[in-house]
């Protein structure tokens, strides 16, 4: 759905409401990494990283439905995901006053790292437990959260209305994953609206090659005078992108293979001159919730 966040910053440590974790022993001379522990039905842990700590927890509370909650900066996340229904009922406040919260750059650093996490520990796509699935999920939605969207908010999916899937086009070359071998299958457009124009406009446009198939320094190709350039292009007329799984739901290459239409229009706007938690891909990121919590994996 888009790429990881940069290295850890300082401000990492000032996520909501400007206070970093709690100074505990425990937490000073916790060591970095993922604690995860697995029984039937439910999956808890911890993450540490650069001093920041993230506990977090999903439960099966009923036949496919997980409650998770993930408590960190000072904030505590929650979600109820529905997955028979199509519908999850998202919320984030402060966790000493219960109050709205935003979530801000040092917030989505923490759950990029747990994301990341995850993605190492448990086993791809449906293999993993499906408690475990939808941690994984509800945690790459977080990391992505803009601060200028709302936290509570309920989410619905139905494929073919919520979300289109777009698993074809995540192959070339006859295959999922490596080089395309110049046998490229293009999606054309990957596109956005902001303030250089509307969703029609050339130069808010992508030519994209989908799926797992090109990364140069964890960064994506764009075609420039006909040779490819590791980076992204800012608002040029309808480039040919591929790399680092694009159209794919979640960060970066995660653990899951959803290859949709929103999620190729989320990266088509936060690769293509706009940050991560830019304003201008509000939409894009709400239109792409449905997509990352419930569409299926590609393969």
């Amino acid at each position: 759905m888009r790429k990881f966040l940069g290295a850890v910053a300082a401000m990492m440590l000032f996520g909501c409401g400007g206070n970093g974790p709690a100074s505990t022993d425990e937490t000073a001379q916790a060591v970095d990494g993922l604690e995860l522990t697995q029984e039937s039905g439910v999956v808890s842990g911890r993450f540490v990283q650069g001093g920041a700590e993230a506990r977090f927890s999903s439960r099966q509370v009923e036949e496919g439905v997980y409650r998770i909650e993930v408590r960190q900066n000072g904030m505590t996340l929650t979600g109820l995901v529905d997955v028979a229904n199509g519908v999850s009922s998202l919320d984030g406040f402060a966790e000493e006053t219960g109050q709205d919260t935003q979530m801000l750059d040092g917030d989505r650093e923490v759950l990029s790292g747990l994301y990341a996490a995850l993605n190492a520990q448990l086993p791809a796509g449906d293999a993993a437990a499906p408690e475990a699935k939808y941690l994984r999920r509800a945690v790459s939605l977080w990391s992505q959260h803009p601060t200028t969207v709302e936290m509570q908010r309920t989410v619905m999916g139905e494929q073919g209305r919520g979300y289109t899937m777009l698993c074809s086009y995540a192959m070339c070359n006859g295959s999922w994953t490596g080089t395309c071998g110049g046998v490229y299958n293009w999606y054309s457009y990957a596109k956005h609206d902001c303030q250089h124009g509307g969703f029609e406009y050339a130069n808010n446009q992508q030519i994209a090659q989908l799926g797992d198939h090109y990364s140069c320094s964890g960064d994506e190709y764009y075609m420039s005078g006909g040779t490819w350039v590791c980076g992204e292009p800012d608002h040029w007329s309808r480039p040919k992108v591929v790399g680092i799984c694009f159209g794919r739901c979640g960060g970066s290459c995660g653990g899951d293979t959803q290859y949709t239409l929103d999620a190729t229009n989320h990266d088509g706007c936060v690769r293509n001159g706009h940050a991560l938690a830019s304003a201008y891909c509000d939409d894009q990121f709400v239109s792409a919730s449905d997509d990352e919590l419930f569409a299926s994996n590609c393969y």
